[in-house]
Parts: structure tokens; sequence; C-alpha cells
């Protein structure tokens, strides 16, 4: 619980006892893990929680009388899509122990980043005539507690969409394209779409199954997680202003292609590895698959 000193009585910590998150594949049940492997934009993330809450002692503690509602409340927030939403609000009345079952299946679309989970126990409504000092606005926060899930992990750093390329410009034999914007200063949600050609089956069957990959789905992710990461690093190296010094704003194009330079290629420098491309493509190309394990188990 946040241990901020608040303006008003709250009830001990104990008064709410919250079971560990639960994460939901394919519909096995386990911990939340602290990251999700090959996790895509396709993927919706379906969890579960149970919170169990002393309505008592909860509002003795905050000096509330035996009138006032409580509720249990989850919201979500993503850092790489910048969105929040609500996972669950369930409003508490009796005088005894509620058991909450909280549930959400989170639409993956609106995802990315870092996935953090806040439960709260709030007041929803008071008569007024509690103890001095006993909280009286509603939304007045008694509890909470936050957890945090990274959906990143080796996956694609941008969202994707499974499109039939015969309905467009490209050309149907291709298996997929990564489009990237020209502005590095721009945000980098709304600068990078991985689309995947519908037709190329072998593809769009690995992302379906990139949360539990197989053998055949592990080669075809690894491919094109190594192509992605050498489309990116040339855009990148393109561009006059994609430099050691650079400072590029958080969130932005720039700064997620300098994050992903320097998670390839730890302690060397843009200007050598735009050197390097320049002078000797080839090996250029070989350095990129040697730095993203391309076929390599991970």
């Amino acid at each position: 619980m946040s241990r901020l000193a608040l303006p008003y009585r709250s009830p001990a910590p104990s008064c709410v006892r919250a079971d560990a998150w639960q994460l939901v594949l394919d519909g096995v049940t386990t911990d939340l893990p602290e990251s999700l492997d090959f996790w895509d934009y396709r993927m919706d993330i379906e969890l579960s929680r149970t919170v169990h809450v002393d309505l008592p002692a909860a509002r003795a503690g905050a000096g509330l009388d035996a009138g006032a509602v409580l509720t249990v409340a989850a919201v979500w927030t993503a850092s790489g899509s910048n969105l929040r939403g609500p996972v669950q609000r369930v409003p508490l009345t009796g005088d005894e122990v509620r058991t909450v079952n909280l549930h959400a299946v989170l639409p993956g679309a609106q995802l990315g980043g870092v996935l953090s989970l806040e439960t709260v126990l709030v007041l929803s409504r008071s008569t007024g005539t509690g103890a001095p000092f006993a909280p009286r606005r509603a939304g007045s926060l008694l509890w909470d507690d936050a957890v945090s899930l990274r959906l990143q992990g080796d996956a694609p750093l941008f969202p994707m969409t499974v499109i039939d390329f015969a309905q467009t410009s490209f050309r149907d034999g291709a298996a997929w394209h990564l489009q990237l914007g020209s502005d590095l200063n721009a945000a980098a949600m709304g600068s990078m779409l991985l689309l995947v050609n519908e037709r190329a089956e072998e593809v769009s069957t690995a992302f379906a199954h990139a949360a539990r990959p197989g053998p055949v789905d592990r080669v075809v992710l690894s491919m094109v997680y190594s192509d992605c990461a050498r489309i990116m690093m040339e855009h990148a190296l393109l561009k006059e202003e994609f430099v050691d010094e650079a400072g590029f704003s958080e969130d932005s194009l720039g700064a997620t292609l300098v994050s992903l330079f320097h998670r390839l290629f730890p302690g060397r420098t843009i200007q050598d590895l735009r050197q390097l491309r320049h002078n000797s493509p080839s090996l250029f190309a070989s350095e990129l698959q040697a730095a993203t394990r391309i076929l390599q188990e991970a």
C-alpha cells in the first residue's frame, strides 16, 4: 500500500487481503510473471485476482459509520500506448468479510511497454456521521497496491496487423512489411507498424501462437525479429540526426531506435556502425544476425 500521509484516517493494511494477480493463457492460469516473452499487439491479456475485504475493520479503522459504502476497483495503465482503463469496479456493503473476484480481458491493441495494474479500496459514499478526521469525499483512498508486467520482452517493439497483401500495393509473395515514419521526434507508437500478409500462413500462425510458440513458430518469430531489427537500424543510420549525442524525447521514434541500437550493440558507437554499413554492407548484415541471435534459443 502507498504510505503517503493522507489528510484523513485510513484503515490498517491488514483489513484487505489481496491474492496475487493471475494470468490466463489458453485456459491455463498462472501467477503473473515479471515479463511476457513474445507478446504482440494481437494478443489480449486476460487477468484475474481475488481480494478479501474485512468491511467492519476497514470502516472502523477509517472512522466511518456502518452505512458507508466502500468499493474495490482496479485500473490498468500501459506505458507503450499511454492509455489507461478500468479492470473492474465492485461496490461493497454489509457488515462482513467480502470476497471480490476481479476479472478482465485487456485488448492487446491498446497495450504495450509496461502494463501496470493498481488495485484500490476507496470510499464510495459516506453518511457524514463518522468519527473526527474520517474521510468524507467519494473516491478517498483507503488502501492500494500496484504490480507491473513487462510486455515488450523479445517481441517486436511496435504494433502489428494482419492483412491481405493482394489488396495493397505490396507484393503478394512478401510475408511482412515494416512501416517506419520519417520523423524521429514523432511518437513511436504512431510511427511504426508491422504488416503481416495473411497469405503467409506460417508467419500469421506464428504470431497467433506468440504467447506459447512451438518450434516452427520460434524460427519464424526469430526471422521476423531479426529482419525488423535490420530494417530499423538501416532506417536510423540513414538519418543525419541519428547520432551518438542526440537527445530524443522519451517514447519518440528516435528514442526507440537509440534504445534498440544500445541493446544490440552495447559498447559501440552509432558512428562506428554507420561506417561499417557504408564500407561493408555484407559484414553489417552478418553483425545484425549475430546481435539479434537469429535462429538461436533466447
